[in-house]
């Protein structure tokens, strides 16, 4: 249980990096992502961003799963 735990935080901890560096080259803030700001209150629904990812994830299993 506690390897599972080790593996869990270091994979979020990758992740973090990875997405700190993408955001660096402009990727979470593309055209189709959707921002609303009212007053103090900022909503960001990552759309575009979210299909990206998605057909990256789904090309990378189908390239390993063969």
């Amino acid at each position: 249980m506690a390897k599972t735990l080790i593996l869990a935080g270091i994979v979020f901890i990758a992740i973090g990096v990875a997405w700190l560096l993408a955001e660096k080259f402009g990727f979470g803030r593309l055209p189709g992502d959707i921002v609303i700001k009212r007053g103090s209150i900022q909503i960001y629904i990552p759309v575009m961003t979210s299909i990206i990812i998605s057909i990256a994830l789904s090309l990378f299993f189908w390239l390993f799963s063969r």
